[in-house]
């Protein structure tokens, strides 16, 4: 077994596999210490004022613009210039830190890659720094994969633009403690990417470039930003070099978006609208008031009145301060063994990145490499040789009247409820066995669209208004009943599959206890990430 040199304070509770030495070298896990005893207490500060702002939602407050931020919103500005390297985004793929993932992802032909160590990876102690082993390799383009037949997967000579998504606030790395606390999921994972690989990223001209995920007001970009300085100077890189895209895909989020491009200004590459999560929050946020219940997950599309007005008004903030608007994930994936559903899904996707470029957004999110050639043609014609339509402007006003206009409220379906029970289980059993990206039903399933699942059930049992399209309203009795059918029909997928099951009786009960509990937990991957080794 390796044994580390470790700096003073800091303590690994984990094994370290081949290479990992290379990645938790002493000086690494010194820059690492030095961010966490830096800003670990304001982040655990952020994390308060989250709950605190949960509590007076609960109490009744609805969100609105933060008068003290006006200036901002009014203010006339713009972020800094874009580096040539992400000037032109129109399909960016994303996708866990896999080894033969990361290879595909590259070659794929998309414009950008947003390699993922959060909401479709699985964050187990391997695969987190094993992930990191990947992306040295990848950024020195040295990555290779042999797979099981022999065949063997390397670059290409053109590769899309690689993006880092480090784990948000919420999320600790447990098995790493600094002065016997554990360090933050998101800085681990930024702090080791940063120093390992930022200045060969620069001396290739692509990068270091970041996602950042879960935020939810300008305070917690404001983090990131001076996390971002000190990197920088630690490394000896200009400020910003470093430039990050926002994902807003948290409802009090929308309300700060001028704001979280503000904080980030010198640093800033944008905002991205991720689609899933924000549903997720829209019922966190909203869950115990007895208005408030939305229809079948299938029915929550980006057509509906609240998801239409952010997607757009996502497009205005940017475009007003210069800034590149991303569009979301369709969760459609290629479709092999079924020529017609394959078809309905590719016009699915393209009806979704259609409509996003005509919105004007300067690019989307593809899930699978399948995809790419589709999405592109979509936005080229709308965009045509130009790398962006960052001149695009959308007229119109949005705020708390359209984001909080949440329809549709019906139908829900029994096969809408088995769905959520369904996706919850299965995801949750191949998150337990380490993977954090699944295809579920022709659908790409990550940590998002399970959150949705199992706080629609949440919702739904605890709602007035969560009451089937029969008559018949949702209980806790009936969800009980209807987890073992849906275990078994997992279990019987998997199986046919050639995959152990053995996850999925755990994940069954996992899924009760979280849909049902008294109190609301917060994120699935919370007590996930405990249950796991």
């Amino acid at each position: 077994m390796t044994t580390l040199r470790l700096p003073e304070g800091v303590q690994i509770h984990a094994p370290i596999h081949p290479r990992f030495e290379e990645i938790l070298s002493f000086e690494a896990l010194a820059f690492l210490a030095k961010l966490h005893r830096t800003f670990e207490p304001r982040r655990q500060e952020l994390l308060r004022l989250r709950r605190e702002r949960q509590a007076r939602i609960d109490a009744g407050e609805m969100p609105d613009f933060l008068p003290e931020t006006r200036h901002i919103r009014e203010g006339d500005w713009k972020i800094a210039p874009l580096p040539k390297a992400l000037t032109c985004r129109r399909v960016e793929i994303t996708g866990p830190v896999e080894r033969k993932m990361i290879i595909n992802a590259l070659n794929s032909g998309a414009d950008s890659y947003m390699t993922d160590f959060e909401d479709s990876n699985s964050p187990n102690w391997y695969n987190q720094v094993q992930g990191q082993v990947n992306l040295y390799d990848a950024v020195r383009r040295t990555i290779t994969f042999t797979n099981e037949a022999g065949k063997e997967y390397r670059l290409n000579e053109k590769t899309a633009v690689l993006q880092i998504r480090p784990r948000g606030w919420h999320l600790d790395e447990k098995h790493v403690t600094i002065d016997g606390q554990r360090v933050s999921g998101g800085i681990f994972d930024f702090a080791l990417a940063f120093f390992h690989n930022a200045k060969e990223q620069v001396a290739r001209g692509a990068g270091p470039f970041y996602y950042l995920p879960k935020m939810e007001s300008h305070l917690e970009a404001r983090l990131w930003n001076d996390i971002f300085i000190m990197a920088q100077d630690h490394l000896g890189l200009p400020r910003g070099t470093i430039k990050a895209t926002v994902l807003i895909e948290t409802i009090l989020a929308t309300f700060e978006m001028e704001e979280i491009l503000w904080e980030l200004r010198e640093h800033s590459a944008g905002l991205n609208a991720g689609r899933w999560d924000y549903i997720f929050s829209c019922i966190k946020k909203f869950k115990n008031k007895p208005d408030f219940c939305l229809a079948d997950r299938a029915r929550i599309t980006m057509e509906v009145p609240f998801m239409r007005a952010y997607a757009l008004a996502l497009v205005q903030a940017c475009h007003k301060r210069g800034a590149p608007a991303i569009g979301g994930m369709s969760a459609l994936i290629p479709i092999k063994n079924d020529p017609i559903a394959n078809e309905k899904a590719l016009a699915g996707v393209r009806a979704d990145k259609a409509r996003d470029a005509r919105d004007g957004f300067d690019g989307g999110w593809v899930a699978h490499p399948g995809l790419v050639a589709l999405a592109m043609e979509e936005f080229v014609r709308v965009l045509g040789d130009r790398p962006h339509q960052i001149d695009k402007q959308i007229e119109g006003s949005f705020g708390p009247k359209e984001w909080l206009d949440f329809r549709p409220e019906q139908p829900i379906t029994e096969a809408g409820l088995r769905n959520n029970i369904n996706v919850g289980i299965h995801y949750l059993g191949a998150w337990l066995a380490g993977n954090g990206c699944v295809p579920i039903h022709n659908l790409m399933e990550d940590a998002a669209t399970a959150e949705i699942s199992r706080s629609q059930v949440w919702q739904w049992v605890r709602s007035p208004k969560g009451v089937l399209e029969d008559g018949r309203k949702v209980t806790a009795e009936m969800v009980k009943a209807m987890i073992p059918e849906e275990l078994a029909k997992v279990k019987a997928v998997v199986s046919a599959q050639g995959e152990k099951t053995e996850t999925y009786e755990q994940a069954a009960k996992i899924f009760e206890q979280m849909s049902l509990a008294e109190e609301f937990p917060e994120f699935l991957t919370l007590p996930l990430y405990e249950a796991m080794a």
